[in-house]
């Protein structure tokens, strides 16, 4: 198969507006549980989804924290400037740097009204604790896409603490609502940690602190990796086939002690909660394809692009390319693996680590639905078709499915 051929409109499906969930559920694991494997379709709910997973199974979670990226400024005249902040620029290493930064950082940035800011400075006052801070935007340049942005401020807040103080959560833009007073928890996971996404790793919003105790009585074992989810995951595929949609790239922050708890389990089922869980997993393994190529690639080469896993190379087993990331974190004297990801996973992909997939029910013709159909196939409709005709809640504050590898 030629994956870069694949016509996007095989992907669609009639997503009628009532399907699309406005709100969270009351309870987070009372959501319904869709559950594929080998042709046969079940349901549940996420409060007994230990039940339909194996004994020493190992469940792997993406902890990074949804941060308030919606930035309001208004200016003199009155008119409201809108910045969507979306990553740090290029001259930061990772997310975490940047958003460590004080007094000052450089953001791209999507800008709503752009055309009423001219070259003016825009000031915002926040109430930080006790302390008044003025936070001042720059507009530095503009790109074809996005926008490089100036921040200053004055005081010793980090700029995730003025986000945290200034910014509202930005919600998924098919929702057609602002963010409420609920939406600050419920758009997170109850086990978000580290600072950086611009939209919520969804899967996971159905875990509640009861269901990880009975995975934990049942022996299922679990992980967590970093991966900042970019606003390029709502990004629709506008081209008719695949190879002209380029993938966003997204930043990925993985520990060793990850790598070797992965590597010990290679053997059991392995389960990547969220399809940003996903994608971080089989990049680990194209990432110890680099290293086998190249026992001295610095960090830099160490990105995993879009087509690599498409790529007619000399492939190793997900247990030589995991040692090798191992060996390589070891020789360059660090615990902690930060790179980025462009990998499209479509129909015709190999997967080489994991076996199944819990995930929420994703928008038509999406990568998101492309990853799903690399998964299980074309049993994608038997499963969304039933989803529909049973009243299942879509996309972000919606239901979900577990899904095994039809391989």
């Amino acid at each position: 198969m030629n994956q870069e051929n694949i016509l996007i409109e095989a992907f669609d499906y009639p997503l009628p507006e009532e399907k699309i969930a406005r709100y969270p559920l009351k309870e987070r694991d009372e959501s319904r549980l869709l559950i594929y494997r080998s042709g046969n379709l079940d349901e549940d709910q996420y409060n007994n989804i230990s039940a339909h997973i194996p004994p020493g199974s190992f469940l792997v979670f993406n902890n990074t924290k949804v941060v308030e990226a919606r930035l309001l400024f208004e200016k003199q005249t009155g008119s409201i400037i809108e910045i969507f902040c979306l990553e740090p620029a290029e001259i930061y290493a990772d997310i975490t740097t940047a958003m460590t930064q004080k007094n000052k950082v450089h953001w791209k940035c999507l800008v709503g009204g752009a055309k009423k800011w001219k070259e003016e400075k825009l000031q915002k006052i926040i109430q930080y604790g006790d302390k008044e801070i003025i936070l001042t935007a720059i507009k530095e340049a503009k790109r074809s896409d996005h926008f490089i942005i100036y921040f200053e401020w004055n005081g010793e807040a980090s700029f995730a603490e003025i986000l945290h103080a200034a910014g509202a959560i930005p919600l998924p833009p098919y929702l057609n609502r602002s963010a409420e007073k609920e939406d600050t928890e419920r758009y997170q996971t109850i086990y978000a940690l580290h600072d950086g996404s611009v939209a919520a790793p969804t899967a996971g919003l159905h875990f509640t602190q009861e269901v990880f105790e009975s995975l934990k009585a049942k022996n299922i074992q679990s992980d967590y990796v970093t991966l900042h989810v970019g606003a390029g995951t709502f990004k629709p595929v506008q081209s008719d086939s695949i190879k002209d949609h380029e993938m966003h790239a997204e930043f990925i922050d993985v520990n060793i002690s990850f790598i070797e708890n992965l590597l010990s389990t290679l053997s059991n089922n392995i389960i990547a909660v969220g399809t940003t869980s996903l994608r971080t997993i089989e990049s680990l393994y194209w990432i110890g394809n680099i290293i086998h190529r190249n026992p001295d690639s610095s960090i830099n080469d160490l990105y995993v692009t879009q087509w690599m896993p498409y790529e007619k190379k000399e492939k190793i087993s997900a247990e030589m390319a995991l040692k090798n990331i191992i060996d390589w974190m070891k020789k360059n004297n660090t615990q902690q693996l930060v790179t980025k990801t462009q990998i499209m996973i479509v129909p015709g992909y190999e997967f080489k680590i994991i076996n199944g997939l819990i995930t929420n029910f994703h928008q038509p013709k999406s990568t998101l639905l492309l990853l799903v159909a690399a998964l299980i196939g074309e049993s994608w409709k038997k499963v969304y078709n039933y989803a529909l005709e049973n009243n299942f809640r879509f996309l972000s504050y919606g239901d979900g499915c577990l899904l095994w590898n039809a391989g």
